[in-house]
């Protein structure tokens, strides 16, 4: 997925990426936010998600390293933090083009429930969105949160063992560092 590039407005380490939706809705932001997980940053692991907003309003996702778009790269980005946060800020009509790509939406509400665990986000969100907006999503999102071909995030998560291999290696390492440190 191509974006063009945005003006920097804010990076950062967040434990939660509930923290970032909420700020870029508070603000009404347009443009978009990159994360780098945990995973990414310290044990090499690919990838990163890209969430695009108009007006605080979550359009688009993507994750570059499953090359997945919409809700399943809320899957792949629905990982234990912290994350790294960059977002840009960026004029509407040059995120036009992207935000005609249909298998990259979500529906408003679904990142923070998703990623953000916030039923009250996700209904500030909805209430953000525009008529249009939710009309075209409103069926999208319903058949998301309870058909029996799409999974949780925490499914989709538990699903993928080197996902949970790469924690397990991570927590053992840090078990060995803190285990020198106190001299065990």
């Amino acid at each position: 997925m191509k974006v063009p590039r945005g003006r920097l407005d804010k990076s950062r380490v967040v434990t939660d990426p509930r923290d970032t939706l909420a700020d870029v809705l508070d603000r009404e932001l347009t443009g978009y936010a990159v994360f780098e997980s945990q995973e990414t940053l310290l044990l090499d692991g690919e990838g990163r998600g890209l969430i695009t907003f108009t007006d605080g309003v979550p359009v688009l996702v993507y994750h570059t390293g499953t090359d997945r778009g919409g809700p399943p790269a809320l899957a792949d980005l629905a990982i234990p933090g912290p994350y790294h946060v960059s977002i840009y800020a960026l004029d509407a009509a040059n995120l036009e083009s992207a935000h005609e790509a249909a298998d990259l939406r979500v529906p408003p509400g679904m990142p923070a429930e998703r990623l953000g665990g916030d039923p009250a986000l996700a209904d500030s969100t909805r209430r953000a969105a525009s008529d249009e907006r939710l009309r075209t999503t409103d069926s999208d999102e319903s058949s998301a949160e309870g058909g029996a071909t799409e999974q949780s995030a925490v499914e989709a998560f538990l699903d993928d063992a080197e996902k949970i291999e790469a924690i397990k290696q991570q927590a053992r390492s840090e078990a060995h560092e803190r285990a020198q440190q106190w001299e065990f």
